[in-house]
């Protein structure tokens, strides 16, 4: 499991969408990416959410733009007339994170746009998972490209290391939030897709996964841990959801149960 590393060649317009102010940028390859700033909002977390978020619902089958590290050099952005954005790409300097842009998608709206209830059981299992505050009406982050549904934008999920304290009890809590999630009243296959994304997230792809955060995202001034012991706590903390992954199913359930 690896994620190719580019260097970001040319900035071409930003996204303002939300606090973090993604941008549209090309890389050497010559593609396209929409580019997540370690240097924006809540920093290089936002990308570790991104980063796991997005590898583990490619394992389970869902449909997300391919994962690129992109590298800033310390020239680039010397000449953007936007200061926001100068100052942003300073703070950026290093690696970041990008999403294969895909171009042509049209937003996905659950009130015109269908979704199979298998599907929607599929993405809300995952989000209860990593307890995603952003797969709402308000914000959707689902696309359409192809005539087929993706997903985008994962930073706002793993909300427990934000604050980085009894990570153990968040493992092994509920997801309240879920009931407003744009696709709960579709989801009625949760048992059945839980028994299945539990053989597919095993330790052992949960452990390669978490292998894939650069050390250079885990060097926190508020902490003692070093790189090798933020890992681990990732790692327990995903492990320990699924294996408890009873909980947050159950809270699903009731939610979607109480807006029939």
């Amino acid at each position: 499991m690896e994620l190719r590393t580019e260097n970001v060649t040319r900035y071409i317009l930003p996204l303002r969408e939300g606090g973090s102010l993604p941008a549209l940028a090309e890389a050497e390859d010559g593609f396209k990416y929409v580019v997540k700033f370690r240097g924006a909002g809540h920093g290089v977390k936002a990308l570790i959410a991104e980063l796991i978020g997005g590898e583990i619902a490619r394992v389970l089958g869902l449909r997300v733009p391919e994962l690129v590290f992109l590298n800033l050099d310390e020239a680039f952005g010397q000449t953007e007339g936007d200061e926001e954005i100068q100052d942003l790409l300073q703070a950026s300097r290093g690696l970041n994170l990008g999403l294969h842009f895909l171009s042509g998608a049209l937003t996905f709206d659950p009130a015109v746009n269908e979704v199979d209830e298998q599907l929607a059981s599929q993405i809300v299992w995952l989000d209860a998972l990593l307890t995603n505050v952003d797969r709402t009406v308000k914000n959707i982050n689902m696309l359409l490209w192809h005539k087929e549904l993706w997903l985008i934008d994962h930073g706002a999920a793993l909300f427990f290391h934000h604050s980085w304290v009894n990570w153990e009890k968040h493992a092994v809590s509920p997801f309240t939030l879920i009931k407003d999630h744009a696709l709960l009243k579709r989801a009625t296959q949760l048992k059945e897709v839980n028994t299945v994304f539990k053989q597919l997230l095993d330790t052992d792809t949960i452990r390669k996964i978490v292998q894939l955060i650069p050390d250079d995202w885990l060097h926190w001034a508020d902490l003692d841990e070093d790189p090798r012991q933020i890992r681990d706590i990732y790692f327990r903390f995903l492990t320990g959801r699924i294996a408890h992954s009873e909980i947050f199913i159950n809270e699903a359930e009731h939610a979607r149960n109480a807006h029939l």
